[in-house]
């Protein structure tokens, strides 16, 4: 009883504290969250913070032939809530491949398919008739009885698909290569703020998945070979001796290894001469599986020792791809460089494998990639933003669907400063505004300056991208120059651990970074995600007395970012002085700042670096 009343005061006295301030708008689903105590106002997971689990063992079979995918899948579903569920949110990703779907781009005919074919469903035991003729990408099954709360079910389900002809995040790549990816129907996420899951899937915002134990058979005709999600546990049962051998000695080793060659693939050396070969995966406490087949990819790997755990790096491509020949290596550089950098987690999975497609997409140790040979800068940026997506949603579980930022903006922002270590800052920097940056600064269209915090389900075009992507990365980068480099490490650190294996809201990340950086952070948090800025600062006056320069400046794009100010002295010198944004905490509309100079001042300039200005005309004065 105590401890209830405890409880009760922090909550009161924490809620006080930050409406005393500038207060967040807070919707009201989420305000629910922090009633219930699922959820905290310090931004950590409250005292009755639940989420469900799945345990799925999965037997799936990709007929090339008839290119058609087929499986079966028990799943012991976890109801974790404190609510009995009447029914079961069933999710199928590919069903956006039915003519029926609802899309938020156009299909072409070689896109199009007939979709999932549930041929049976159980609960319990129990058969449920089922006709998945109309079922979209997230399906309501009506149960006959209740899940209770704190229980466990057990689902089977038998299907079937067809794999599109146009592969864009999945399908065919070619005649001997497929890309299975949300290749199996899952339980959609069940949470406490949302209830069911039951967005659609539109072919544009992406995913949210409860974190689950995958165990995963896949079957293949002799010479094709699998690379998937997790560990593969069973290479002496379906690879030839020499094969095994090298993959065996690539789990161990700093060398880039040819594990199968383009000449081994096409004289049938590589997998064992059965009829069908079964590859067996495995992989706990992870978001979603994947896997990748082909009958005449070459396959290279390594690993890479960290501190923790040595991880397993592998690639597979069209021989001959200039760029894939590199992506071992760079494959290998970059989960060591986010491991001891930034983010500054150690990578948490056991694998990583880059596949040759179309989609730059990423998955749980996987990466969909197109092949850009003729511009190796270019096609390094794209593995280091698909493998970003490690942390960020795959690590955090984020809901992407609804909150695209809190995964593209970061892997953007982690693209940028590895990107500095790997090409120089000029050349990085130079990529990323040209890339990102400009698209969206030069643009003055009404949709590019919807608030950050607009639900990605509601944009579209580039109010979608320019959101998820860039605007949030610069919100993140700004903070980071804000805080510096070791707060803003701790506060980032704080808000993962809080939220790793869980699924944040925006909130919890605002509050887990007020917490971890002992600051209220709110004004922050209203200016770039709950208004309508965008960049655009103006020197409006520039006087010097003595050695003091005064300058005026009116934040017109309404965005608090640093910049430098440049100085040029008459005799031709040049000077920088770095500002944070923490020059805007008290106004953030104009400014006055008070610069310290050497001698007779020619002209002044405003520089933004990355965070490119909308009127640079403005940004000049001469005395």
């Amino acid at each position: 009883m105590k401890m209830k009343v405890l409880i009760s005061l922090l909550y009161v006295l924490t809620w006080s504290m930050i409406a005393n301030a500038q207060e967040l708008y807070t919707p009201r689903h989420i305000k629910l969250a922090y009633q219930s105590e699922t959820r905290s106002l310090t931004g950590a997971p409250g005292a009755k913070y639940w989420q469900n689990k799945g345990q799925y063992a999965i037997q799936v079979t990709v007929n090339p032939d008839t290119k058609i995918v087929s499986g079966q899948e028990r799943i012991l579903y976890k109801n974790n809530s404190l609510h009995a569920l009447n029914d079961l949110a069933i999710r199928f990703v590919n069903n956006v491949h039915k003519p029926t779907a609802v899309r938020a781009l156009g299909a072409s005919e070689d896109f199009l398919t007939s979709g999932l074919k549930l041929k049976s469903f159980k609960l319990n035991g129990k058969v449920y008739l089922i006709d998945s003729k109309e079922w979209t990408t997230v399906s309501l099954v009506k149960l006959s009885e209740a899940i209770p709360a704190q229980s466990a079910v057990t689902v089977d389900m038998e299907w079937e698909y067809p794999l599109s002809a146009e592969s864009d995040r999945e399908g065919q790549i070619d005649s001997g290569t497929y890309y299975c990816a949300y290749a199996y129907p899952r339980i959609s996420v069940y949470d406490d703020y949302n209830g069911w899951d039951v967005l659609e899937h539109n072919g544009r915002q992406e995913f949210y998945q409860d974190f689950n134990d995958y165990k995963f058979e896949v079957r293949v005709p002799k010479n094709y070979v699998v690379w998937a999600t997790g560990t593969f546990l069973n290479p002496e049962e379906v690879l030839e001796e020499k094969i095994q051998e090298r993959f065996q000695k690539s789990l161990v080793s700093d060398e880039v290894i040819a594990v199968a060659s383009v000449k081994e693939m096409q004289e049938n050396q590589v997998t064992k001469q059965n009829d069908w070969n079964t590859w067996k995966f495995e992989a706990n406490h992870i978001s979603d599986f994947c896997f990748a087949l082909s009958n005449h990819y070459v396959w290279d790997a390594s690993s890479i020792q960290l501190k923790d755990k040595r991880v397993s790096v592998q690639a597979a491509y069209l021989n001959g791809t200039k760029d894939f020949e590199q992506y071992v290596g760079w494959e290998r550089y970059c989960i060591d460089w986010f491991s001891k950098n930034w983010p500054g987690v150690e990578y948490p999975f056991s694998t990583m494998t880059a596949v040759q497609g179309f989609a730059d997409m990423e998955y749980p140790m996987m990466v969909n990639d197109s092949s850009v040979p003729d511009n190796l800068m270019d096609a390094r940026q794209t593995v280091d933003h698909e493998i970003a997506h490690t942390y960020f949603p795959f690590y955090m579980g984020i809901n992407e669907t609804r909150y695209a930022f809190m995964d593209e903006g970061w892997a953007t922002a982690l693209e940028l400063l590895i990107g500095i270590d790997e090409n120089g800052e000029e050349a990085a920097k130079k990529l990323f505004k040209d890339f990102r940056v400009k698209g969206w600064i030069e643009d003055p269209s009404s949709e590019e300056d919807q608030p950050l915090i607009t639900l990605s389900s509601q944009l579209s075009g580039k109010g979608y991208g320019n959101n998820a992507y860039i605007k949030s990365a610069l919100s993140y980068l700004a903070l980071k120059d804000y805080l510096g480099d070791q707060l803003f490490k701790k506060a980032l650190h704080h808000y993962m651990n809080n939220w790793n294996g869980k699924h944040p809201t925006p909130w919890d990340y605002f509050y887990s970074f007020n917490t971890g950086a002992g600051k209220n952070l709110n004004w922050f948090w209203n200016n770039w995600y709950f208004s309508n800025h965008y960049i655009d600062l103006k020197l409006t006056k520039v006087q010097q007395k003595n050695n003091v320069l005064a300058l005026n400046i009116d934040n017109v794009g309404g965005f608090v970012i640093p910049f430098d100010v440049v100085v040029t002295y008459a005799n031709g010198q040049k000077e920088n002085v770095h500002f944070t944004p923490e020059v805007w905490e008290k106004n953030q509309k104009s400014i006055e700042l008070k610069v310290k100079v050497k001698g007779q001042v020619k002209d002044v300039t405003l520089a933004n670096d990355i965070f490119m200005d909308y009127t640079i005309a403005d940004n000049h004065l001469a005395l």
